[in-house]
């Protein structure tokens, strides 16, 4: 009779094994090769993100696509790769970027004499005065917030290999949670 005690506790804890195993099984992968969490840090991007925010970064797309103009992404910091940063994408590879005036225009092989684009994001206006040549897998990234940013105006253009991926989701606050925060007009 105790052997037949002992079998029900048995069967439980080996189940509850097999739970832990198919879960770790299931999350893990997703975590590391599929979607990230992430806070917002500062106010580089205020009022698309404000400090605090908890967000999702998916990982995955952008083995499949290349990042798009507006993608909002999560980098690791050129200069400490410790650090991770979220900007926006401006520049793409082969274009070439100015920031005059108070305006960014972007030259490419479509628009040889350059377009200015139209950033309703912004919070406040463009500062200073830079040029930049984007070589074939690099990005040209700057903050919704220009006078709060440390920007590719300052430490130069975004290899692709240091994007970790774009926002996909915010959790955080309840009151804007959202797919896709920060592009097609949803800041």
């Amino acid at each position: 009779m105790d052997e037949n005690k002992k079998t029900p506790a048995k069967n439980s804890f080996l189940e509850l094994v097999k739970f832990a195993a198919i879960a770790f099984i299931i999350v893990v992968p997703i975590r590391y090769f599929v979607a990230q969490p992430f806070v917002v840090s500062g106010l580089s991007m205020f009022p698309t993100f404000n400090d605090g925010q908890y967000l999702i970064i998916d990982e995955l797309s952008y083995r499949f696509h290349p990042p798009h103009r507006g993608d909002v992404v999560v980098f690791h910091y050129p200069k400490d790769k410790s650090k991770y940063f979220i900007k926006r994408i401006i520049g793409l590879p082969g274009e070439t970027v100015v920031t005059k005036n108070n305006s960014v225009t972007i030259k490419n092989a479509d628009h040889p004499e350059g377009f200015v684009l139209d950033e309703p994001y912004v919070s406040r206006a463009v500062d200073g005065n830079v040029t930049s040549k984007l070589g074939a897998d690099e990005y040209f990234v700057l903050g919704d917030n220009r006078p709060a940013s440390s920007d590719s105006r300052y430490w130069g253009n975004l290899p692709k290999d240091l994007i970790v991926g774009r926002v996909y989701l915010r959790l955080l606050p309840f009151s804007r949670i959202g797919i896709l925060p920060g592009e097609n007009n949803n800041y």
